[in-house]
């Protein structure tokens, strides 16, 4: 069975936060940190590291986990995320 990750990446040069989800975690950061989404957001900055990662079993479940946390449009929600791991927990369990 394949395994999804969403991701929240950070970058400290434009202080932002980007969240995608993937299989291959290591070669994303890479493909953000390359530049090989010409014009995306992530084009930006150049130092985009792992902030937060969630693992699913799924790839709709990491789809729908990932919309979950863009709906939320809240720097304190994605740093709530890391302070407390419960809320990963209950997002999985939701879109199960």
């Amino acid at each position: 069975m394949k395994q999804f990750y969403v991701y929240i990446l950070y970058s400290r040069s434009i202080d932002q936060y980007y969240i995608g989800y993937t299989e291959n975690i290591d070669s994303r950061v890479d493909q953000h940190n390359q530049h090989v989404f010409k014009g995306s957001f992530t084009d930006r900055a150049e130092d985009w590291d792992v902030f937060y990662l969630i693992l699913c079993n799924s790839e709709n479940q990491a789809l729908s986990v990932e919309k979950h946390i863009k709906k939320n449009k809240s720097r304190k929600y994605l740093e709530n995320l890391k302070t407390f791991p419960e809320i990963s927990e209950k997002l999985l369990e939701k879109y199960k």
